[in-house]
């Protein structure tokens, strides 16, 4: 039996807070209006009467699930991580604070209109009524959460900051290494990895005669929970949402769902800035003329022990934007699109969609900087949109690195139309895939044609995962909820078909029985030679392969090809038929030793060493060998494993253990009724202490996924507890 608090019993220190009387009460109001549903597996079914009431619900609920996850989100969009980990944040704070100014947030969220204050209110009210209400969580750093927040993180990533290949380390550089930026040296980027996988299959490919969305984002485990909500003004909509948004950012609704891959589109650019010094002031070429450079004082705080000091930086921007970094001599400033007004209500309206015009009405605000989509409706559309902001220029210009800032000939022109970007509209091979992959193999032969576009619309290259997705997808005719959940799922590691063939050959044809080379690795090239490239918890050949693959890679990523080096499939290919004897069998040789010193062995099955654990809910996943775990057939995306496992080993342990990869992963069939499966990573609670914690985790070693409970009729079969905000269950 649930039991209500008695708010007004509870001491007036809480009103120190911040929180005024009238909050409370408004608070309250909304929250009686308000019902959240946990079934059995811990999901909140949040509904209310209006939207608003919906996101009130619906933030209430995510920090119920993890508040330490909702805030650290926030606290680094706003440029204020090291306030609560210390000096080493300073590049990232100062890194985003460059590109989201917190003032513009502001100004957008006063001149927004009416009904998205509204929500923006709710959001702000539903986690400061939750901080009221739970008197025992101690915010790290954000005490009070304000409206105009959600203006600092539009789309659905909080990595999905683009400056071009400008990072926090260019940024440290220039202005956090030396007192005169103009004498700093120039930096290496940083390796940016991103992941997910998006199927659409059209009615005449499946066995019910309705389309099939598959919902696959790779991220790091625990970046995103599985809601409902649901409003009596039309909202109901499931999915993944990122911890603190107020959208479902990857899922359905009755009528269509939607699916994210992030994209490679060019849609921010660096320009090389022509600077000099006059009069204690910085001026910069701009077409034959010379400007001054835009000063401010941007002031980062940073704990040191139980105190905050304070760093003050010059920044220096030009029309372009923020100068971030300087190579060769040179400042490189930065055009980006990284937050808006537009975006925001992009992502919210997505989610009330009610089919293919609707959506595609939504998609030409062309706002989203940062993904692909991936579409299906209960008419039997399906859709793929290759990036949405795309920036118009100039093709003549390699926008792929920094261009001259001096002339108007590199300025954007605008923006391309949504019928202009690549896409595809009902193919007619009848499925789409999207694998972070190039959209000219999106469809097979239905696919775009690359002449047809200019190269910084689709800079993206093929992968391991765009050619698998392909054969499974091209191989089925009749596909149901639980053939695409297969094919999502396939063992294959392609990779490994173009490296162990090279290998074998390599070796059989230099390596002689008397050679020591020969003795020592002649079992290992056996096992390879053998295997059919399909991971699995068993296979000792997927442990030697994997192991070999991480000694191959350094020289896989510095191998060039023309055309950019984004094409990891040309890229293996070139390697793998240039490689010597010795550039193929010594790298095997060391991940052999390798695991003869961690195991004793090298003769170890992939499940032994690869494995899910789940201690804790701290930030900063631990592990011990120790500990029970589970082990996982699984593999990393890099060598084309759809469902991605990336797991490695740490300080103190011998196991590899999964930090990212597949998440919530959805199979959703539209038809009169809409029927979904999925699977979460671990369970829906951070809470340790929770059943929730890990009740899925066996589960999503396995693949094996859940019904989901869209049908409110379904959901009240499978109540576990039933409230509204504020009141304490059992």
């Amino acid at each position: 039996m649930k039991k209500s608090v008695l708010l007004l019993l509870l001491p007036l220190t809480l009103f120190g807070q911040g929180f005024s009387k009238e909050e409370l009460s408004r608070w309250q109001k909304q929250a009686s209006r308000v019902t959240i549903i946990r079934d059995t597996w811990g999901i909140p079914h949040i509904y209310g009467k209006s939207d608003a009431d919906a996101v009130f619900g619906l933030l209430y609920a995510q920090c119920e699930d993890d508040f330490k996850r909702v805030e650290m989100n926030y606290i680094e969009k706003l440029g204020r991580t090291a306030e609560v980990k210390g000096e080493a944040a300073l590049a990232s704070d100062l890194y985003i604070q460059l590109v989201i100014d917190s003032s513009e947030a502001m100004a957008d969220y006063k001149k927004s209109p009416g009904w998205l204050r509204t929500l923006m209110n709710a959001y702000a009210d539903g986690i400061n009524y939750y901080i009221f209400t739970h008197p025992s969580v101690k915010p790290a750093l954000l005490k009070r959460f304000e409206s105009w927040f959600p203006l600092m993180w539009t789309n659905g990533s909080i990595s999905a900051i683009s400056t071009g290949d400008v990072t926090a380390r260019d940024v440290r550089a220039l202005y956090l290494e030396g007192s005169d930026p103009i004498s700093l040296n120039p930096t290496e980027p940083e390796e940016q990895l991103t992941g997910s996988n998006g199927f659409a299959i059209v009615p005449s490919k499946t066995l019910s005669g309705n389309a099939i969305l598959y919902i696959n984002p790779h991220v790091s485990f625990y970046f995103r929970p599985e809601v409902h909500v649901v409003s009596e003004e039309g909202l109901n909509t499931y999915g993944a949402v990122t911890w603190g948004q107020f959208f479902v950012y990857q899922g359905f609704n009755q009528h269509c769902g939607w699916m994210h891959t992030s994209s490679a589109v060019d849609v921010s650019d660096m320009y090389v800035e022509k600077v000099t010094k006059k009069d204690g002031h910085i001026f910069y070429k701009y077409n034959g003329s010379e400007r001054p450079v835009t000063e401010r004082t941007i002031t980062l705080r940073y704990r040191v022990g139980d105190s905050l000091q304070a760093k003050t930086i010059r920044a220096y921007f030009t029309h372009h934007g923020p100068v971030m970094a300087k190579r060769n001599g040179e400042w490189i400033s930065v055009r980006s699109y990284n937050r808006s007004l537009t975006s925001l209500i992009q992502s919210w309206q997505r989610t009330k969609s009610t089919g293919f015009a609707s959506f595609k009405k939504t998609m030409a605000l062309c706002s989203n900087t940062s993904d692909n989509t991936v579409f299906a409706d209960d008419k039997g559309n399906i859709a793929y949109w290759h990036g949405n902001f795309v920036p118009r220029r100039d093709n003549s210009v390699n926008w792929a690195k920094p261009v001259d800032g001096t002339t108007p000939a590199t300025e954007w022109k605008g923006l391309h139309t949504l019928d202009e970007i690549v896409h595809v509209y009902n193919p007619s091979n009848g499925w789409i895939q999207n694998c972070n992959s190039t959209p000219f193999t999106v469809s097979g032969a239905s696919s775009p044609k690359r002449e047809n576009f200019p190269v910084y619309m689709a800079p993206d290259g093929e992968n391991f995962r765009g050619i698998n997705a392909v054969r499974v997808l091209s191989r089925e005719h009749a596909f149901t909820l639980d053939k695409i959940i297969a094919a999502g799922y396939d063992p294959t590691l392609t990779a490994f078909e173009i490296l162990v063939p090279a290998l074998v050959t390599a070796f059989e044809q230099n390596v002689k029985p008397n050679d020591s080379l020969f003795v020592q690795l002649n079992e290992a090239v056996t096992i390879l030679k053998q295997w059919d490239f399909r991971c699995s918890e068993n296979s000792i050949a997927t442990t030697l392969a994997v192991d070999w693959g991480r000694e191959l890679n350094p020289a896989i990523q510095r191998t060039r090809i023309d055309g950019g080096n984004s094409d990891q499939v040309e890229k293996t290919k070139k390697f793998a038929g240039g490689a010597s004897v010795q550039e193929l069998a010594l790298p095997l040789l060391n991940a052999m030793r390798d695991l003869e010193k961690r195991f004793g062995k090298w003769q170890m099955p992939w499940g032994e060493i690869n494995r899910y654990q789940r201690l804790t809910n701290d930030l900063e996943e631990r592990f011990d060998d120790n500990q029970p775990s589970l082990p996982v057939g699984f593999a990393s995306s890099q060598w084309g494993m759809l469902a991605a496992y990336n797991s490695r080993s740490f300080s103190g342990t011998n196991k590899r253990y999964g930090i990212g990869g597949a998440s919530f992963v959805c199979a959703v069939e539209f038809g009169k009724n809409v029927r979904a499966k999925s699977v979460l990573t671990g369970g829906e609670s951070g809470d340790p202490t929770s059943k929730h914690f890990t009740d899925q985790a066996l589960m999503y070693t396995k693949g094996q996924f859940k019904d989901v409970l869209f049908y409110k009729q379904d959901v009240l079969k499978h109540v576990e507890k039933k409230y509204h905000p504020g009141e304490i269950t059992p």
